[in-house]
């Protein structure tokens, strides 16, 4: 799994890339965690990239999401056909805004 994180004007964008299962799930939320703490508040997380998410990355990103809520949002996009089924199994795309774009998911804070 890869993590590329940038920043779009007061957006952080977190490009994900690979497969996020229970070796590697705590890297994503180190990185999450790292920005939130930092300040980041608008988050978009792109899973464009992302072929696999298991439950420990499911749960990391809705403890990203849990942590941020109040003083801002963790949206996502682009997730790939497998990686949204995994969402609506687990019943977390009525929890998050997905969006079909990244310039969407980018654009949705202004």
């Amino acid at each position: 799994m890869n993590v590329n994180i940038s920043k779009e004007n007061k957006t952080t964008l977190i490009e994900v890339s690979g497969r996020i299962d229970s070796t590697n799930a705590n890297e994503l939320g180190e990185a999450l965690m790292t920005e939130i703490n930092g300040g980041g508040t608008q988050l978009v997380v792109d899973l464009a990239s992302v072929d696999y998410m298991s439950s420990a990355g499911l749960r990391e990103i809705v403890s990203a999401l849990k942590k941020v809520r109040g003083k801002g949002d963790l949206r996502l996009a682009r997730p790939s056909e497998r990686v949204l089924e995994v969402l609506e199994m687990a019943g977390l795309d009525s929890i998050f805004q997905i969006f079909p774009d990244q310039s969407l998911a980018l654009s949705s804070y202004k």
